[in-house]
């Protein structure tokens, strides 16, 4: 597995149409948002908005589409093919192609987070922050693994990311710009809405930990919608 993490990481550095989508363009957004945190610290859910969508941005171009783009190219090449007929588990394979684009986002929220802490204010309560974090990357190596199951080629990868890239971040944004005083459940039911939510409260604080707990389950159930689409969808070899 670490054999194939490594090759796919180094894979992504050189590929430039895959390290410009996956990372100059969402931690040039992020910062783009930080120099402008004065106009979105008066939203009702003050810095905290910021954070939550740039843990949605980063993510869902960092790690998803990212994740997509590599496990239908790899398909195309039939790699994925020639990894079944090796000793390496289905799972290990799956975790040695999708792990380098995981580990790029990790870094790349840890790092944005980190500045927006620095230039504004800390979060209130990191650890949450950090489930909140994790519960969003394995919501996206789901649907991305479901995705991917849909997608025919890289090229193809740049339609078929869309729905759920936008779907994440229309959540993202209405629920920083509106909160969720109103429409609640609808918000929390959307992909990374209730992630989102939880990003916002670990940041701003002042929220009851039952309360925020609460926000994990329509995190887990967007996972387990995405691990049952991969196993039904999801392909080794191409269509022929």
């Amino acid at each position: 597995m670490l054999d194939i993490a490594r090759s796919e990481l180094k894979q992504i550095l050189r590929n430039r149409l895959v390290l410009f989508s996956a990372t100059i363009i969402p931690v040039g957004l992020s910062l783009l948002f930080i120099a402008q945190r004065d106009t979105f610290s008066q939203f009702p859910t003050g810095i905290g908005f910021l954070a939550g969508v740039f843990m949605i941005i980063l993510i869902s171009m960092g790690l998803y589409s990212t994740a997509v783009s590599t496990l239908a190219a790899r398909r195309q090449t039939l790699f994925l093919k020639r990894l079944r007929s090796t000793a390496v588990s289905d799972a290990a394979a799956l975790a040695g192609i999708v792990g380098p684009p995981a580990l790029i986002a990790i870094v790349q929220v840890s790092a944005v987070l980190t500045v927006l802490a620095l230039v504004s204010e800390a979060p209130a309560q990191i650890p949450l922050l950090i489930v909140s974090g994790l519960a969003l990357v394995a919501m996206m190596v789901g649907l991305a693994l479901a995705t991917a199951g849909f997608t025919t080629s890289l090229e193809h990868a740049q339609v078929t990311t869309l729905p759920v890239v936008l779907a994440t971040s229309a959540a993202a944004f209405w629920i920083g710009f509106t909160g969720t005083e109103e429409l609640a459940m609808l918000k929390r039911a959307l992909p990374g809405g209730a992630a989102t939510e939880l990003t916002i409260n670990a940041w701003n604080g002042g929220t009851d930990l039952v309360d925020n707990l609460l926000l994990l389950p329509p995190t887990f159930a967007w996972i387990v919608i995405g691990v049952v689409l991969a196993q039904r969808f999801f392909r080794w070899e191409p269509r022929h």
